[in-house]
C-alpha cells in the first residue's frame, strides 16, 4: 500500500458499532489505546471489515490540535 498521509497506524478491529447508514469502527493499536472511526456501512462490506480483523488508521488533516490540562 502506497499513500501519501504520514500518519498511518495498523491495529486490530476491537468493535464494530452497526447503525442504519454508517458504522463506528474501533481499532485498538495497543493494549489500551483506541482509535475510532465512522465509516459507511457500504465502505465495512466493500472492505471486509470485521472484529479480529487487522486495518489501518490513516490520519490525512491540515491541523491536529494539542491540548493539555
Amino acid at each position: 500500500m502506497k499513500i501519501s498521509a504520514r500518519n498511518t497506524l495498523n491495529g486490530t478491529i476491537k468493535s464494530i458499532d452497526e447503525g442504519s447508514v454508517n458504522n463506528e469502527v474501533v481499532i485498538e493499536l495497543a493494549s489500551g489505546v483506541e482509535i475510532t472511526s465512522v465509516v459507511t456501512k457500504k465502505s465495512c462490506e466493500q472492505l471486509g471489515l470485521v472484529v479480529g480483523g487487522q486495518a489501518y488508521a490513516i490520519i490525512k488533516a491540515s491541523n491536529v490540535m494539542v491540548a493539555v490540562d
